[in-house]
């Protein structure tokens, strides 16, 4: 119908140049109208009014507004309006047909007719489309996966392959083509790209020779009945027999309502599971899993959730992360001002864990010191450390109930240090000297803190207060001390009161209040935690936690698991002098990463002469050593490049030397998954094709459309190409108007009496 009012195909006008080819000038033209639509105007005015007094202005404008619209279309006919389009010369020009022919397009194509998304791509293009191409082009016959291959037929199309990368299949295209004429590339795909998109650079070598992109979108939006794990998040390292809680989120479809099993496994082990409600169809839903780090040793964790019944893909159930388990100790340096049982339960609740030290310096007297849990007798013989190396041998602080003044001015710039740049932990608790009252908030160490101390003295009360927890404390490993979320809350509120507790004043920008406490009708922050720096900071505001061991059931763990998550969240985070990274630990069909360190001395001050170097191993006695390179402008940041011919689990030690003295070392793993990546996002990436058409000049086609395609593919400046003048002034649309306005102005006149 287009074609019929229009004389041309819709392309013409899209990607054509409108130009008036008569010999007058522009500028006469716009005069031509004016002066009409000025002329028309006084006639009516002046003629139509006298001859019927009773014609309303309105309707004397819409009579002008039709004899001036007629006018003005009479005029640019006079023009000869014509539009300029570029075609590809048949015959001359390439059009290379890419089918997609990985794993995904085995799955069913929506339409109930039991085909797959391939045999539709292929059903398409025997339908007239590729005979129909082929009498006006050359065709090149592509399968798109990891990789581009030509085919000679449709024949040779199987949906086995593992992983799809349109953009590297692109790219590799406008490579291998660079001196043929590619008229026009058509993508015939579900968009399940598995290489994380299309790159800037394979748009601008496509923009650059002009080549339009059109998508032909495959498959369906949904899937009918599928459960889809999304992502899996939980912290790539931890310490051996520690807690960890995983973030999973997915989404489902048909299934609302509907109870599952989500689980976690270390092989064949079961870690933990629990039972989940499905939400809404298709809305991304997360729920938090907590299980046992367990030994030591990199740990591949299988996150899934049951099959459900009905389930066309069940392959996309379950994700894979990796988390490196380590069993090194970890020493805090405990400094308390007075004797006091808090300091005595702490210590006890420290010593069922084997990886945690608490080395205690406890101030008897004025000048004498009682010391627990050290090394060596050397170890704070003279007290609190005053330089680097005894005191960034630690991985947290504790200060308790002892006052600024206590520490020298030295040794509370060693502590802003120990927690900015030595990346430490750092504990203050509550008591008579502590915070407020020991003169903490008008130290130089205030903005350690994460709340903004109250200025004033006295703040520290022995009078009963009672505990629960906040949001964001409901949802920390600290305060987990039931599995359960609903029930770890209501624990919570069952705990013995505390019998001291202090003001700690306000929580600051950034800080998170995870407990709070309730005494003499006000409400305050409990435990308030906050990063710094490359460390991080606590307040818990009492001393009282000893009563709930004291006054708690016999058997009940309640007050020892609190303080060894405490502990733990303390020295967990603390960086050695090497820290590697990579930034995704699973690599899918893609073996090529980048990894990079970061590198201190034992100053902790970033080392930008190390010498640093990967050693990679991994499995059938694969053995690499990578040189890494120092970023600029990132003083004692390295990287690497390395790329995993192999699938399977690799492990990475960076080490690094400064002089022929080593600095540290650190490690790191990842695993290389091929075929994994297709099971995933099976429905239609129909914004990636719409997206790829549009930058490219393409157009993104559903496969109902597709048999218009030889007829508006011509329209195109790519390959060899030539510029078609067409003229407009004969389009059946302009003469169909014309006589619209002629009967439309005179209907209105004979209507109102001024024929």
């Amino acid at each position: 119908m287009f074609q019929f009012l229009f004389k041309y195909p819709a392309p013409t006008f899209s990607k054509g140049q409108f130009v008036l080819l008569g010999p007058w000038p522009k500028w006469a033209l716009l005069l031509a109208v004016l002066a009409a639509a000025a002329g028309l105007g006084w006639l009516i005015y002046s003629r139509l009014r006298s001859a019927a007094p009773k014609l309303r202005n309105w309707r004397a404008g819409i009579i002008w507004l039709l004899q001036a619209a007629l006018a003005t279309l009479v005029l640019i006919l006079l023009w000869q309006p014509a539009i300029t389009v570029a075609q590809l010369k048949p015959q001359q020009n390439i059009i290379a047909l890419l089918v997609d022919d990985s794993r995904s397009m085995s799955l069913a194509n929506g339409a109930n007719d039991g085909t797959t998304r391939l045999a539709q791509a292929v059903n398409l293009l025997q339908d007239g489309v590729l005979a129909k191409l082929q009498e006006k082009f050359q065709t090149r016959l592509y399968s798109v996966d990891s990789h581009l291959t030509r085919v000679p037929s449709l024949k040779e199309l199987q949906p086995s392959a593992p992983a799809t990368h349109i953009g590297e299949s692109l790219k590799q295209l406008t490579a291998e083509t660079s001196d043929l004429p590619i008229g026009a590339i058509v993508l015939l795909t579900d968009g399940d790209d598995n290489s994380g998109g299309i790159d800037l650079d394979t748009i601008a070598a496509l923009r650059n020779r002009r080549i339009p992109v059109h998508t032909v979108g495959l498959g369906t939006d949904e899937m009918p009945h599928d459960v889809e794990i999304d992502d899996a998040t939980l912290a790539p390292r931890a310490m051996a027999d520690s807690r960890l809680t995983a973030t999973v989120t997915f989404h489902q479809q048909g299934y609302a309502g509907q109870r599952a099993m989500l689980s976690v496994r270390d092989q064949e082990k079961l870690l933990s599971s629990r039972a989940i409600t499905f939400g809404g169809n298709g809305k991304s839903q997360s729920e938090a899993l907590l299980f046992n780090a367990g030994d030591a040793g990199a740990k591949a964790l299988q996150f899934s959730i049951d099959p459900m019944p009905g389930e066309e893909n069940r392959l996309n159930n379950a994700v894979t992360r990796l988390v490196n388990v380590t069993s090194d100790k970890r020493r805090i340096l405990y400094v308390e001002g007075e004797p006091r049982w808090e300091y005595k339960f702490i210590r006890r609740a420290e010593d069922n864990d084997k990886l945690v030290q608490v080395a205690s310096m406890l101030r008897t007297t004025e000048n004498k010191i009682y010391r627990q849990g050290v090394n060596d007798p050397k170890e704070l013989a003279n007290g609190f450390p005053a330089n680097t190396d005894d005191l960034f041998g630690y991985q947290a602080i504790i200060l308790g109930s002892v006052e600024a003044g206590y520490f020298t001015p030295v040794q509370r710039d060693l502590i802003r240090q120990f927690v900015d740049r030595r990346g430490g932990g750092l504990l203050l608790l509550g008591g008579r000297f502590a915070l407020s009252d020991g003169g903490w908030g008008a130290s130089e160490l205030a903005d350690l803190l994460p709340v903004s101390l109250p200025n004033r003295k006295n703040t520290f009360e022995r009078v009963p207060a009672t505990v629960e927890l906040t949001t964001a404390g409901a949802d920390s490993l600290i305060c987990r001390l039931v599995d359960d979320p609903a029930r770890n809350i209501e624990h919570w509120k069952t705990l013995p009161y505390l019998m001291d507790h202090q003001d700690p004043g306000t929580p600051k920008l950034g800080a998170t209040v995870l407990a709070q406490m309730k005494a003499g009708g006000r409400t305050m922050p409990l435990l308030v935690t906050q990063n710094y720096g490359r460390g991080r900071t606590a307040v818990l505001a009492t001393s009282g936690t000893w009563r709930w061991q004291m006054s708690l059931p016999l058997g009940d763990t309640s007050h020892d698991m609190f303080w060894r998550q405490l502990l733990r969240w303390l020295v967990a985070d603390t960086p050695d002098r090497v820290v590697a990274s990579v930034p995704h630990q699973e690599l899918f069909d893609d073996g090529h990463m980048t990894f990079s360190a970061d590198v201190r001395g034992k100053d902790y001050l970033p080392a930008a002469d190390a010498s640093v170097q990967a050693h990679i191993t991994g499995p059938g006695s694969v053995s690499a050593t990578v040189d890494m390179t120092p970023v600029p402008d990132k003083p004692g940041t390295f990287q690497g490049e390395w790329t995993a011919d192999k699938p399977g689990s690799y492990m990475t030690e960076v080490t690094a030397q400064r002089g022929g003295q080593e600095l540290g070392s650190d490690v790191f793993t990842f695993q290389r998954m091929d075929g994994v990546a297709e099971n995933f996002h099976t429905q239609e990436n129909r914004d990636l094709l719409e997206k790829l058409s549009s930058q490219t000049d393409g157009r993104y086609w559903r496969p109902q459309d597709l048999s218009k395609l030889p007829s508006e593919i011509s329209y195109s400046e790519a390959g060899i190409s030539v510029r078609e003048t067409k003229a407009l002034w004969d389009m059946p649309i302009a003469f169909i108007t014309i006589l619209v306005l002629l009967f439309s102005e005179w209907m209105l006149r004979r209507k109102w009496g001024v024929i």
